[in-house]
This record gives structure tokens, sequence and C-alpha cells, in this order.
């Protein structure tokens, strides 16, 4: 039987899979048995998923508490039940004529401390349950807030209904929450229509490997792609 070959991969997630349908397709691919990885991306979401292999496993706590980056989109108008493009739409409202100072306010108006209820479409678990598996059966059950950090949250692009924005923030934060919670500031409703995770801690999503070109490599491709846990330099 192979040993577990011990490292860090990053990759870039296509639209679509889960978190856990890239480590399942890189575990079965290589024959790895120990596969995790560090911060779940939703399926809407792409962009940079840091997966531990082997031994490199026992990071995976000291590697999710790192700090995030993203790039997405908040869409005005549109309220949906998960608070961003996946859910059902709750309300629509017209977008009123929001001039750009409007718009930078409320955005710099949620920098720095920041509590935010998980929302129920949620992997969050409550009793062991996941709250996504609780609000399919039309329940609401309470959540308690929690405290993150926005370090930045930049506009790049307004486009009525359409806002572009980059976000840096800490572990744990509903970037889909921002959104929702800004399209009420607003005055309009919004939510996150689409989401891409730029970095995570040191990892950068311009040094992460496509699933199609991973599943064309054969095991010393791995070994050679892959970051050692030492050449990390946490």
């Amino acid at each position: 039987m192979q040993t577990d070959p011990t490292g860090i991969l990053l990759v870039d997630k296509p639209k679509g899979p889960t978190s856990h349908d890239i480590v399942d397709v890189v575990r079965r691919h290589f024959g790895i048995r120990s596969t995790g990885h560090c911060g779940t991306l939703d399926p809407m979401a792409t962009g940079l998923l840091v997966l531990l292999l082997g031994k490199a496993t026992k990071l995976s706590e000291r590697l999710m508490g790192e700090d995030k980056e993203y790039e997405g989109t908040l869409t005005l108008g549109v309220s949906t039940d998960s608070q961003d493009a996946e859910g059902v739409k709750l309300a629509e409202k017209p977008v009123p004529p929001l001039t750009d100072d409007e718009i930078r306010a409320a955005f710099e108006s949620f920098k720095g401390d920041l509590l935010q209820t998980p929302p129920m479409v949620s992997a969050k678990k409550i009793a062991g349950i996941p709250l996504y598996k609780l609000a399919r059966k039309g329940k609401v059950v309470e959540r308690k807030p929690r405290l993150v950090h926005i370090y930045r949250l930049d506009i790049l692009r307004i486009a009525l209904p359409e806002v572009d924005f980059r976000l840096l923030c800490t572990k744990g934060t509903y970037v889909r929450t921002i959104c929702h919670e800004l399209g009420e500031k607003l005055g309009c409703g919004g939510h996150l229509s689409r989401l891409r995770r730029t970095a995570s801690g040191k990892f950068r999503v311009e040094n992460a490997h496509t699933l199609e070109a991973i599943q064309k490599w054969g095991r010393q491709d791995l070994e050679r792609q892959m970051i050692h846990p030492l050449d990390a330099r946490f």
C-alpha cells in the first residue's frame, strides 16, 4: 500500500461542485486516504480551496483560522432565502437612483468589527444538525450572532443593479449576509450573485491549479506541485 503524500494542494474551485466534492475527486484520483480542506466554499463560489493531504491534515485548525480575501458581486433589488443567487426569491423591489457616494458610504459602514447571525440556509450546525436541513423543513431556529472583522471592503465597479467588490475578512465571515444587509441598508434588498475566493492566509488563487489539470496528473505530478508544510512559512 502506498504511503499518503504529505502536503498542501491549492485548487482553483470551479462553480458547481461542493468543497467536499473537490476533496473526494482528489482522494479518489490519487488513492489518498487522508484528505481535507480549509474553509468551505458554497457550490456557486469559485476560487481558492486549500486542500491538506496526508499528515498535513493536522494543520487544519491552524489554516482554518487564517484571514480570507474575496471578490464578489452584490445584486440589488432582489432578496433570497439563502442571501445568494442559489436561493428562492423572497422579494423584489426597484433599485432607487442611488449615487456612488451613497453606495460607498453604505459599504464603508461595514468595515471593522461586525456581529453576524448565520443565515438559516447555511452549513452551520445547531445541536449537530446543519441549519439548511432545518430550513428545508420550514423551521427557523435561534442563532447566536458571532463577531467577525472586516479589514477592507472596497468597491471595484458600480453598474446598478450590480456592485463589484473586494473583501478582506476574518474566518467564518458570511459574505452573502453582508450583501443581504447592504441591500437592506440601501432600501431595496440585495443578494450575493458572484463570489470568488482570491486568498486564504498567505496562499493566493494565482498559484492554484484547476481541477481539470489536477485530474490529468499522476502521483509524481502531485508530489511536484503540492507545497510541503515546511515550505508554507506560517
